[in-house]
């Protein structure tokens, strides 16, 4: 393999191949970003609408993902510069440091929720955003059975490009249709963007959904913005600043948020 690899470009090939594939790669970001810019500006804005209606009534924002799906949720937060009243949901079995083999099959486990149920804690004005790009699997589409018998709102973020790819789920739903709403990332079934031969590489998941979900909760930073509250936004730790209105945050939320 090392000896194949040695063979293949010298240096300045190196470079230019390498200048290629960054554009080739940003081109295909920007495109789908544009394709989330006109297609989900509606779905975007009416989303952080109903976010922002259920945080002002105590609610707060909970998230859930397996695998990659769920650096998403841990991403945002406890965030600079991002919403406060927001919760990872971790189920340790479904996340990548349990073992990425693991997660993916437990992942597809009909019984794996169940044996969790007490990691979660809906209330009625919660909003619950289930992060799964396939909309396939077992634990996504649990979650937002159990987040709507809990008279949760319930969002999911997905790509409907593999509405073709039938559900794993007992329910024979796929997740879209157990959520209230969704927003689209358009991602392409297999993730990468690029492709050499029939090898498909440069995923994109992760990059749109975090685009999407700061898309969002910036909105919803906005509207808030507008009503003259004290927005709910945490500053950075590591400027030199007064540390009363994150102390003041944490306090608010922690009845539901594990900060520490």
């Amino acid at each position: 393999m090392c000896e194949v690899l040695t063979e293949l470009i010298d240096t300045n090939s190196l470079v230019k191949l390498k200048g290629d594939l960054m554009d080739a790669y940003f081109l295909e970001i920007q495109k789908i970003m544009q394709i989330v810019k006109e297609q989900e500006y509606a779905q975007i804005k009416e989303a952080a609408q109903l976010i922002v209606q259920r945080l002002q009534r105590g609610g707060i924002v909970q998230l859930f993902g397996c695998g990659h799906s769920h650096l998403l949720a841990q991403d945002a937060f406890y965030r600079a510069g991002g919403l406060v009243p927001v919760r990872p949901i971790i189920i340790e079995p479904l996340t990548l440091h349990a073992g990425a083999m693991t997660s993916s099959k437990n992942e597809k486990d009909p019984t794996i929720i169940e044996q969790y149920k007490d990691h979660f804690d809906f209330h009625e004005n919660d909003v619950c955003i289930v992060i799964s790009t396939s909309g396939r699997n077992q634990a996504p589409i649990d979650v937002a059975f159990l987040a709507k018998e809990a008279g949760v709102l319930v969002m999911s973020l997905q790509s409907l490009t593999y509405c073709e790819q039938k559900t794993r789920h007992q329910s024979g739903k796929r997740l879209e249709e157990v959520v209230d709403k969704v927003i689209n990332t358009h991602i392409p079934i297999g993730d990468g963007l690029l492709h050499h031969n029939d090898i498909q590489y440069a995923p994109s998941s992760t990059v749109i959904g975090s685009i999407i979900l700061n898309i969002v909760f910036s909105e919803v930073i906005e509207i808030i913005a507008i009503s003259g509250e004290v927005l709910p936004v945490f500053k950075s730790n590591n400027v030199d600043s007064d540390s009363s209105h994150n102390e003041a945050m944490i306090a608010y939320y922690q009845h539901r948020i594990k900060f520490k």
